[in-house]
């Protein structure tokens, strides 16, 4: 994200693959982060993609307002009766002051402006608000699997990730947290998977469609050939694992959103 309104995006010409393949949140996450709060109003969940998380804060919440900055992230998310959708920045959302009592971005504060993020945070935010940055890394599997994918994501893809990608692979511990830090569980979204979901979830990423760009389909077709040759039958379910990263904070007081306004 840019201070000029600009925003990265590495994601629109990939929207239907990213609602089809991208996973879901364990629901024990919102367990935990609806036990945070005082009341469950209203969560914002800003980077929503095609909303993964923000269909599993609704059965928490009153209310979900879901805002991404791209419009065809918006047009794929899952309609929900207690979720609405925005096309708005995380800059920039759109919410009256003081107004969220849960405020998440999942896979997402990597690309914003944090500094410009955090102020609408606490804008937003009720006095006493949780905030929730969540991210996972690579997917990881069973050796054999691990074998094929951590070379492919490390050296076929590594120059063609965004920098902004180290934060991930950091757990988000580089990024800056200006708010009353929470302990947090260890959390991991785990899934039984057919070879097809694995293939098409790595070719969601952001450097697999500017390996593809750069150099043809060539690299990802050897990348899958392996990947078959390691998976077994084609029928075969296989469980993969993502760790969640988390850094959960405690929103600032009404003292501070005062001073800062």
């Amino acid at each position: 994200m840019t201070s000029s309104g600009s925003f990265k995006d590495h994601f629109s010409d990939v929207a239907a693959a990213y609602a089809a393949h991208r996973p879901s949140y364990p629901n024990a996450l919102c367990d935990f982060l609806a036990r945070l709060v005082s009341a469950r109003r209203l969560a914002w969940d800003a980077g929503c993609g095609s909303g993964q998380l923000s269909l599993l804060l609704a059965g928490h919440f009153e209310r979900v307002v879901a805002t991404d900055a791209s419009p065809e992230q918006i047009a794929r998310a899952a309609a929900h009766s207690k979720v609405e959708y925005r096309c708005a920045r995380a800059e920039a959302s759109g919410l009256p002051e003081r107004v969220a009592d849960l405020v998440t971005a999942a896979q997402a504060a990597h690309w914003f402006d944090l500094p410009a993020y955090f102020a609408e945070v606490r804008r937003v935010a009720r006095p006493g608000g949780i905030i929730a940055l969540i991210s996972y890394g690579v997917v990881t599997a069973d050796a054999d699997l691990d074998a094929v994918i951590r070379p492919f994501y490390r050296e076929v893809l590594g120059a063609y990730w965004p920098p902004e990608r180290r934060h991930v692979d950091e757990g988000y511990r580089s990024l800056p947290f200006p708010f009353q830090e929470l302990a947090a569980p260890a959390f991991e979204i785990r899934l039984d998977w057919r070879l097809e979901d694995l293939v098409g979830y790595v070719g969601t990423w952001s450097a697999a469609w500017a390996l593809a760009r750069a150099e043809g389909p060539g690299p990802f077709a050897s990348f899958r050939r392996e990947l078959e040759a390691a998976w077994g039958p084609v029928t075969a379910i296989r469980t993969v694992r993502w760790p969640l990263a988390l850094r959960v904070g405690r929103g600032c007081d009404s003292s501070r959103l005062r001073r800062s306004g």
